[in-house]
């Protein structure tokens, strides 16, 4: 857990980090580490990764193996505490909170700093990297993939999409980014699924929802994993997030995947609210958002 980490980072030492970067260095060429190779890549010397590798192990930042060779690699606990040491020391953040979401691909957290903020982990390919690998474009082209590379690369979508969106789509602001983990503004609302609107708030906060999709694209992006779980609800609109499978707009799948989110939008109101929602040709509508045509259901 993030916290448990979170609360360890003030007994850890900069070497501690020179070890832990070492793993995550040698972690591109072999799941494991050699021990042999930590001084190398580490710039430790071979005692102080000795004392270093017991240190980061009680703390469960570290997996070791001996079968063929004494190895070692990264735990996500480890993994997160490089990334937060990163962002600590570039202030971004001061502290971790309670935890706002947690997910197979994702953990999100309170963050203590200049305003209210989140702090948001990527775990996809932790347990089933290899099924994720297949799925996730972003390593197709590497032989050697691990759970940190294809969670990195997820990561650094997704804060290149909120980036670009922001502010001209109603997404998390982006604040900084380490490795795995996505700083954003904390959004207040109500997510869309747990969501229970008026018959006269329906429509409405579907073309809101819509609006934003047609303002992405005109953007760039298209979200390419919309969902009546990726949608907050409040007072004053609608926010999209979770952008980690965005793809650009001149991707060759990109209507395609356009059309699917129209699909799973409509398709979710129809089912929670049936009668509210009329007879909307769905190709159509998907033509209208592509193409900055899109002025209502009515």
């Amino acid at each position: 857990m993030v916290q448990n980490v979170a609360a360890e980072m003030a007994d850890l030492e900069e070497e501690d980090f020179y070890l832990l970067s070492g793993v995550e260095q040698g972690m591109r060429f072999s799941e494991y580490v050699a021990r042999e190779k930590l001084p190398e890549f580490s710039r430790l010397t071979a005692e102080d990764v000795d004392y270093r590798l017991d240190r980061c192990q009680d703390r469960d930042l570290l997996e070791r193996k001996t079968i063929q060779y004494e190895g070692y690699k990264l735990t996500f606990e480890g993994y997160d505490a490089l990334a937060l040491h990163t962002l600590a020391e570039r202030e971004t953040i001061e502290s971790v909170g309670a935890p706002l979401g947690v997910g197979k691909e994702s953990d999100v957290y309170e963050v203590a700093s200049y305003k209210p903020m989140a702090l948001k982990f990527h775990r996809e390919g932790y347990t089933n990297f290899r099924e994720v690998n297949r799925e996730r474009e972003y390593t197709a082209d590497r032989e050697h993939v691990s759970w940190q590379y294809t969670a990195r690369k997820a990561a650094e979508r997704e804060y290149e999409a909120l980036e670009t969106l922001y502010p001209s789509v109603s997404v998390p602001q982006p604040i900084d980014a380490n490795r795995h983990a996505i700083v954003m503004e904390k959004i207040d609302g109500v997510e869309l699924s747990r969501t229970a609107l008026e018959d006269e708030q329906v429509v409405p906060v579907l073309e809101l929802i819509l609006e934003e999709m047609a303002t992405a694209y005109a953007e760039g992006f298209v979200h390419a994993d919309m969902s009546e779980y990726n949608v907050f609800v409040a007072s004053d609109g609608v926010t999209v997030f979770d952008w980690p499978q965005a793809v650009p707009v001149d991707h060759e799948n990109a209507e395609e995947l356009l059309a699917r989110d129209v699909a799973n939008i409509l398709g979710y109101f129809r089912r929670k609210y049936p009668g509210q929602v009329g007879d909307v040709d769905e190709a159509r509508l998907a033509d209208e958002l592509r193409t900055d045509d899109f002025d209502g259901l009515a």
